[in-house]
């Protein structure tokens, strides 16, 4: 495996480049992994690929703010992300690992190697619904610090998510709205009461992050010319990222 630590100027651009970095392995070799680690410079919305923005965002507290809302290429719920939540991406083989084919497998293989990478330092760190990873309070509730999403192509499986650790908390509760769907251990909690910050530093993030995937060495070079066509075919344009299917979002 090898890994990436890059993060692009532009909140398109970093999501155009994990797209690129699944693209890039279906193209190339069915063998091969890849680590990227990175953490947008300022904050940004991301809706999943079937998201309904209107349903899941607060467009108009966005644009006051102006944060920009773009959509993934990977499934689930909108996410806030920016200065204080890293971001990771894993490309995996299912050469390598056809057991990840299972997408159930997926998740508890990704997520259970990053818990164990985390319970020397967090004991009470656990995974939550089908694809959080959550802290576990005095009175054992729960309370979410990383969400992630998958996308499945051919040879390859993108999974990639958040790891929130001094990242502005206000800003999920001003940016989206109550989820309708929600994994039953959150019990109708709102967001202020039902997300955390990690109580580590990005630099201890990225050593289990490291330890939980090991690389061999840095990818010398990253396809640029398909991240600059995502951009502009996809990740900056409103018809991608405010439109379900054909439908526009009743925002």
């Amino acid at each position: 495996m090898q890994r990436l630590l890059v993060t692009l100027p532009t909140p398109a651009a970093n999501l155009a480049l994990d797209e690129a970095l699944l693209d890039w392995a279906e193209a190339t070799d069915p063998r091969s992994e890849l680590l990227r680690v990175w953490e947008s410079p300022t904050p940004m919305v991301v809706v999943g690929r079937s998201s309904r923005v209107g349903q899941e965002v607060d467009a108009q507290a966005c644009a006051a703010r102006g944060i920009p809302i773009l959509r993934r290429s990977s499934g689930g719920a909108a996410i806030v992300a920016g200065p204080g939540c890293l971001m990771y991406a894993v490309v995996l083989s299912y050469e390598l690992r056809p057991e990840l084919r299972d997408i159930r497998a997926a998740h508890e293989f990704v997520l259970g190697r990053l818990v164990a990478e985390l319970e020397p330092q967090l004991p009470t760190v656990r995974l939550g619904g089908t694809s959080d990873v959550v802290l576990v309070g005095r009175d054992e509730s729960r309370r979410k610090f990383s969400g992630n999403s998958l996308r499945a192509k051919r040879s390859h499986l993108l999974y990639h998510g958040t790891l929130l650790y001094a990242f502005d908390l206000q800003l999920i509760t001003t940016c989206l709205r109550m989820p309708r769907r929600q994994p039953d251990y959150r019990a109708s909690r709102s967001h202020a009461d039902f997300v955390t910050n990690l109580p580590l530093s990005r630099h201890a993030l990225e050593l289990a992050i490291m330890a939980a995937w090991p690389t061999t060495d840095e990818l010398a070079d990253w396809p640029r010319e398909l991240v600059a066509n995502l951009v502009e075919s996809r990740f900056s344009r409103d018809d991608w990222n405010l439109v379900f299917g054909r439908e526009t979002d009743p925002s």
